[in-house]
């Protein structure tokens, strides 16, 4: 099952063994008592140590303005991650066709912004990108190829750097993705 345009978007609520338990309204669930969601987070690398990192847009409602990874986003109810993934990187950068690989199955977070809290069940996909992004106005208010090793850093320890004020999930995705052996091949061809 895939959203209709003319549809509201639905998030899959769930209770805390990530089992499905109804749904909301996206445009309702983010508050300052989100319930737990089921979300998805991709990073996308060139293979020379570059890693593709986005700024939020400004009118977003949940961390506008914030740098973070390639692409977040929520399955739709009935649909898989990866084919919600693969749709959020059209949606948001443009970009058709690329293989993703489930690297976290099992990542969970909370967190706050500006009185909004994402409190997510958010499987964590990477992959390859050696195509140009075109980047949602709506989505997107700039891209980056940023330097793996500098992110991967200051996921682990204040760095100083631009990338301690990323958001809390990518840091946290990072710092988890570090321990996985695949993360080179991708990140370094």
């Amino acid at each position: 099952m895939t959203l209709k345009s003319n549809t509201i978007e639905q998030v899959v609520l769930l209770d805390d063994e990530g089992r499905s338990i109804g749904t909301m309204p996206k445009a309702c669930v983010h508050t300052a008592n989100t319930p737990l969601h089921s979300a998805f987070s991709i990073f996308l690398f060139d293979g020379n140590g570059k890693m593709l990192a986005q700024q939020r847009a400004h009118s977003k409602k949940t961390w506008p303005g914030i740098w973070s990874n390639a692409c977040c986003g929520h399955p739709a109810p009935g649909e898989s991650h990866q084919t919600a993934a693969r749709r959020r990187v059209r949606q948001e950068l443009g970009i058709d066709n690329i293989e993703l690989e489930l690297a976290l199955p099992d990542f969970r977070y909370k967190a706050e912004f500006q009185g909004i809290v994402e409190n997510e069940i958010c499987p964590v996909f990477i992959g390859l990108c050696n195509k140009q992004p075109n980047p949602n106005p709506t989505e997107i208010a700039a891209i980056e190829w940023v330097n793996w090793n500098d992110f991967a850093e200051a996921c682990n320890r204040k760095t100083n750097s631009r990338f301690d004020l990323f958001s809390p999930w990518s840091l946290l995705e990072g710092k988890k993705l570090q321990q996985q052996a695949v993360i080179e091949s991708y990140a370094f061809g």
